[in-house]
Formats: C-alpha cells, sequence, structure tokens
C-alpha cells in the first residue's frame, strides 16, 4: 500500500529502538522508500547498520557527513518526504520539536518538512506525565502532528505505568492511514455494517452465521485512509477494532437496526455488508431449555429489514450500497434485491465460489447498479474494499 511514498522514520534514543527496526521491516514490506534518521543516543542502542540492512539506505546521523558535500542532505530529504514518523521520541526530542531547536540531523530534516507528521512518545511515566513534556506534546499537536498515545505495561525502568512504544503494528497502521492513500473522501461521513448478528434463544444459545466480519472491517479502514469519517456498526467477531473508526458493537438484529438508524442521517454513504439474520427466536427463555427425550421446534419470526428501511428512507444525496450473499442465481437474485430495496448499488458474491466464502482474505465481487454491472477479479479484501469505493466515488460524481 505504501508503494512509491517516502518514508522518513526518525528513532531517538530509547530502549524501544528495537521496534523501530520492525517498524522498518514492515515498512519496507508494504514498499515504501525507508529512509532512517537516528539521533547519536539511538545509536548507542541500535547500529545504523542494522536499519541500513533492513532499509536498503544509508541510516543518517550526522548533519556534517563529507559523502554528501554536493547537496545539503537534510533538505533534500525533507523535499523527498511524504511523511514523518518519529518512534520511540523521547522527552528530549519532543521537547527540540515542540520548540523548534533544529541542532542534530534529524531536528534539521523535521524542520523543513512539510509532509505529514507523527511522533510516538516512549518514556518513563513520570517523564510523561511532567507538565513541561505534557505541554510539549500539546504544542506539536497545535503544529498539526499526530500524536500516538504510548501504551501502559511494564517499562524498562521496572516501573509500571504509561509511556511504552505502541507494537510495531499499531504504527504501522499509522503510516498506512497518513500516507497510503490520496485523501479522496475527506468531508465525506460513511456508514459500514459487519460481521453477524446473535439471536438469543436463551441465556446459553443463539442463532448466527458464519460471517466473519472481514469484508465489512476492510472497507471501514479504506474508507478511513482515505480521508473520510467512518462510523462502524459491528457484530460479535474476532476482529481488533480498526483505527480512526468509530466502532458501535452490537449483537442482535434489533441492536445493529437501532444503531444504524441512529447514524442514518448524517451519512452521506452506507455500506451494509453486515450478515443480519433474517429470523429470530419468537420467544427467547428465561433460563437454560433442557433437552428432552422426543424432537424440538423453534418458532422464528422476521426481524426488521434494515436495508429495505433504509432504502425508503434514503435522500437523493445518499449512496446506498447492499451486499449478497448467495448460493444460486447470483445474479438474478442480486437484481431482484437491489430493484426490491431501493438501493444504488449491490456487491454480490457467491458463497461457494473458492476465494469468496466466509472467513477468506480474498473476495470476488460483481458490482451491480440499475445501470451495469462490473465483475471484480479475485483480490483481497483490503484490494476490493477499495475497488468498491472507487465505484462508489465515481457513481456520486457522476450524479453531479
Amino acid at each position: 500500500m505504501l508503494k512509491d511514498k517516502n518514508i522518513v522514520l526518525g528513532v531517538t534514543g530509547g530502549i524501544a529502538c528495537y521496534k523501530a527496526c520492525e517498524l522498518a521491516s514492515l515498512l519496507v514490506k508494504q514498499h515504501a522508500n525507508v529512509q532512517v534518521i537516528m539521533t547519536e543516543n539511538a545509536t548507542k542502542f541500535v547500529t545504523p547498520i542494522t536499519f541500513e540492512q533492513l532499509t536498503g539506505n544509508k541510516a543518517l546521523t550526522d548533519t556534517f557527513d563529507r559523502n554528501f558535500v554536493h547537496s545539503v542532505e537534510h533538505i533534500s530529504v525533507a523535499e523527498k518526504a511524504d511523511m514523518v514518523i518519529i518512534a520511540p521520541a523521547t522527552a528530549n526530542i519532543i521537547a527540540k520539536l515542540a520548540n523548534g531547536i533544529a541542532d542534530d540531523m534529524l531536528t534539521t530534516t523535521v524542520l523543513a518538512c512539510r509532509c505529514p507528521k507523527a511522533i510516538s512518545p516512549s518514556m518513563n511515566t513520570a517523564m510523561l506525565e511532567n507538565p513541561v513534556t505534557q505541554d510539549n506534546i500539546e504544542k506539536l499537536r497545535h503544529y498539526g502532528w499526530e500524536i500516538i498515545e504510548p501504551d501502559s505495561g511494564r517499562l524498562a525502568c521496572g516501573a509500571v505505568g504509561k509511556g511504552k512504544l505502541p507494537s510495531p503494528e499499531t504504527l504501522l497502521e499509522v503510516c498506512l492511514h497518513t500516507a497510503a492513500f490520496e485523501k479522496d473522501m475527506t468531508g465525506k461521513k460513511v456508514l459500514v455494517t459487519a460481521g453477524p448478528t446473535r439471536e438469543a434463544l436463551d441465556p446459553v444459545r443463539f442463532l448466527t452465521n458464519h460471517s466473519t466480519g472481514k469484508m465489512g472491517y476492510a472497507i471501514a479502514k479504506a474508507a478511513a485512509r482515505r480521508g473520510a469519517e467512518v462510523t462502524l456498526v459491528s457484530g460479535p467477531t474476532n476482529l481488533p477494532k480498526p483505527a480512526y473508526v468509530n466502532v458501535v458493537d452490537i449483537v442482535s438484529a434489533q441492536d445493529m437496526y437501532e444503531a444504524v438508524m441512529a447514524n442514518f442521517d448524517s451519512a452521506d454513504i452506507v455500506i451494509k455488508s453486515a450478515a443480519v439474520a433474517d429470523y429470530r427466536p419468537a420467544t427467547v427463555a428465561d433460563n437454560k431449555i433442557k433437552k428432552g427425550d422426543g424432537d424440538m421446534s423453534i418458532p422464528l419470526e422476521r426481524t426488521t429489514d434494515i436495508i429495505k428501511t433504509l432504502g425508503e428512507k434514503k435522500r437523493d444525496n445518499q449512496f446506498l450500497c447492499g451486499f449478497s450473499m448467495e448460493t444460486e442465481n447470483m445474479i438474478e437474485n442480486s437484481k431482484a434485491k437491489l430493484a426490491k430495496k431501493n438501493l444504488d448499488m449491490i456487491a454480490a458474491n457467491n458463497v461457494k465460489v473458492e476465494g469468496a466464502g466466509f472467513g477468506t482474505d480474498t473476495n470476488i465481487l460483481t458490482l451491480i447498479t440499475g445501470e451495469d454491472q462490473k465483475e471484480l477479479p479475485i483480490m483481497s479484501k483490503d484490494e476490493a474494499a477499495n475497488a468498491l469505493l472507487d465505484e462508489i466515488l465515481k457513481r456520486m460524481d457522476n450524479r453531479g
């Protein structure tokens, strides 16, 4: 996702430097060009050659390196940078940057950067909570820096509290959110539903389906990375909550209906990818139902048809996209659903086709509107999410 992006990774002198090594590796795996700049103290924890082996670029440490005598290296790096992330960031570097002090390779480069910047404070809890440090952090926030909140836990000094550098995966997500995509959805509010619902039978049992929520979560993440304000209404899943997304956790179909209706009016785009139960037990037992000698039947009643309700209420300037998972007659059934529910688009897939079923990391979507249909090839759910958003934006633009 970061192909052709130039990421400046600033590394300062803290024990958490080892996590910066893994972050550099993760960024390279996303095809980013990573330029590491280290403070002198950082080189006491990790040698520059470590980062050079991981990134394929010389790790910069010296403003006056004679190898760059014919160019002003910190200005050259700054002009090419698509993003700066400093992790770990000591109290010292935070103080310097907040007050415009530029006395080494890292600070002089960052002071010349006009790209988005993020910083991850990592230090002893008392140092972090010192009012001077907090004031400096707020100054950076005021100047447009994204502050990555430190984790809590056991610190290298033996104390327990806030100040740990977040995981490399968390730091990578900041980079992806900041630099991976053009912010072509800025100003748009997107409502996404994902996952299954659970319909209680008694305090122990429930009816549900095989949905894992992966497709809906991919859509929510993709929209957020493209600048949208995203609300994700999620049934029970095992997925981590996506960063930069407002997640509303629900359990039942009725819960989802209420959460969706509470957020519908303010949404510009609604994408209903959740697998909502069509039926629920007509009665819910107060106690566990005991087994008997004979068979048992469970009377069911219809749940509220959420997407039909949205189709009846949607405004002309709203875009409503549904999902249709079929096992036969996919196109015909999906077109009928498109018309019946008054949708602008439906994303259809066949659960029997390899690579398009529940729980996979790939999908094969056919995007159907009242005018045409577009079959997408098999792709990762992240790629499918962006392809879906591309089509939605294109059709919204065509409306004028």
